[in-house]
């Protein structure tokens, strides 16, 4: 496993990247993020740092990891994500690049979420 000389391991670069965007500190995120960084999710995608960062702004999800799983560069996290009212429970597999996240895959059920939107 190669860490590319980068003081902070793959597991350190997702946490602090996550802790930054519960401390809604966009700024801090993103210096952990890649410019090229690739989103996929149940509800969309994005391709770009810029492009994930301007919705992560406008939902302002708060996240309580339960578990963090590490493979290499690959780092797993199963967590409670607050989305406004409603909380789901999902898993987000990072992959980190040259000591930034290069791409994030997320897993959970939307449910909850469309029919709290679907009551407004």
């Amino acid at each position: 496993m190669s860490k590319h000389n980068h003081a902070k391991s793959p597991k350190d670069v997702v946490l602090a990247f996550v802790q930054a965007i519960n401390d809604e500190d966009f700024k801090t995120a993103k210096i952990y993020a890649s410019e090229s960084m690739s989103f996929m999710g149940v509800l969309g995608s994005r391709n770009g740092s810029d492009a994930y960062f301007d919705d992560m702004k406008k939902m302002l999800l708060k996240y309580d990891i339960l578990k963090v799983f590490t493979d290499d560069e690959d780092v797993c996290l199963l967590y409670n994500l607050t989305m406004g009212s409603v909380i789901v429970y999902g898993c987000g597999w990072y992959k980190v690049e040259d000591g930034k996240v290069a791409s994030l895959r997320v897993v959970f059920d939307p449910r909850p979420i469309l029919q709290s939107a679907s009551e407004k």
